[in-house]
């Protein structure tokens, strides 16, 4: 069955990840380079706290309340995971948008395929008016968000509510995550699943291009 829709995650596969971003989190908080040692899937042997996270022992949000507490307590204030996204867009959120997922996403668009964000905490980690200024939400047919809702992946009901958001079913829609637990989430249900390696954002998307026959 040809594929008619795909389903992305935000952070990390539209938006770089806060590991790609360490260099602009250290200068926007006066900290010298190499402060900061944790780098997440781009070293997981290196990084305890994103392993446990990966054995699902604790959640990603609170992966990054730990991080943001961690920085804040080395600076001496308190800081959320919202700061440490700001510290790395600059004035304009559009910065930390990967290139390869804005062409992805026009030519899915432009091959007639419907595209949808899923994600659990877009506006938790974002802002409203942070997300207001994101013209790549403009291009996508649909934003399912679990930050108010609360229903989050890898729970059938997170990818249900996308899924009806976007009009279609589970075989016929292609699901893109960098999370494994999202990714196995997606499978279990009937969704064509791509494991998004932020190692390699390219080829990731010539693997979802592939798959959407585009």
């Amino acid at each position: 069955m040809k594929h008619n829709a795909l389903l992305l995650d935000f952070g990390g596969v539209i938006s770089k990840t806060l590991f790609e971003c360490h260099d602009d989190t250290e200068r926007y908080f006066g900290l010298p380079p190499g402060t900061l040692l944790w780098r997440g899937p781009l070293d997981p042997e290196g990084d305890e706290l994103w392993r446990t996270m990966l054995a699902e022992e604790i959640t990603e949000r609170e992966y990054w309340r730990r991080r943001a507490a961690e920085l804040g307590q080395m600076l001496g204030r308190t800081l959320e995971a919202r700061d440490l996204i700001g510290a790395t867009r600059g004035d304009d959120p559009n910065r930390i948008v990967r290139p390869e997922a804005v062409a992805t996403i026009h030519k899915a668009k432009a091959a007639g395929r419907r595209v949808g964000v899923l994600s659990n905490e877009l506006e938790l980690f974002y802002g409203r008016e942070v997300l207001s200024r994101l013209t790549i939400l403009n291009d996508v047919d649909c934003v399912v968000d679990g930050s108010s809702s609360h229903v989050l992946k890898p729970s059938p009901a997170a990818y249900a509510r996308a899924l009806d958001a976007l009009g279609t079913t589970a075989e016929r829609t292609v699901f893109v995550d960098d999370q494994p637990r999202n990714v196995a989430g997606a499978r279990a249900i009937g969704m064509t699943a791509v494991a998004f390696d932020v190692r390699d954002p390219a080829a990731s998307f010539r693997e979802i291009e592939r798959l959407l026959e585009m």
